[in-house]
């Protein structure tokens, strides 16, 4: 049984999309820049849509993914590993996650956020 101390890791973003997943048509970009999306629900809105693009980097050896909203707006999430999964990078308002369903859910203000996760137990179990 997984306990509240559990870590969560992050499931890799960049680089899911692997040849055996590919749609009809769909070229190796358009493939890539879909294994890159997640669902959002940006300014309050009521149902999450598959439309945030998340660039993961890294930065003084900190993981950092921006997530880019289709109106052009962004955030910026360091990955943390004391549980919590992520922590805004910038700004004054915090985040509030919790795990549902094997994914990391992320609030920030009025946006939402499901990213893919692993939980893992302190002794790297999943």
């Amino acid at each position: 049984m997984r306990t509240a101390s559990a870590l969560l890791a992050l499931a890799a973003l960049a680089g899911c999309s692997g040849s055996g997943n590919s749609e009809a048509g769909a070229t190796g970009q358009e493939q890539a820049d879909a294994a890159n999306m997640i669902a959002c629900a940006i300014g309050g809105a009521a149902s999450f849509k598959r439309d945030c693009t998340v660039e993961e980097s890294e930065v003084d050896g900190t993981k950092v993914l921006v997530v880019r909203h289709p109106d052009g707006g962004f955030r910026r999430f360091d990955v943390v590993t004391d549980g919590r999964g992520l922590e805004v990078a910038a700004g004054a308002e915090q985040a509030v996650t919790r795990v549902a369903d094997g994914k990391l859910d992320v609030a920030v203000g009025p946006d939402r956020y499901i990213f893919p996760a692993t939980i893992r137990s302190h002794d790297g179990v999943e």
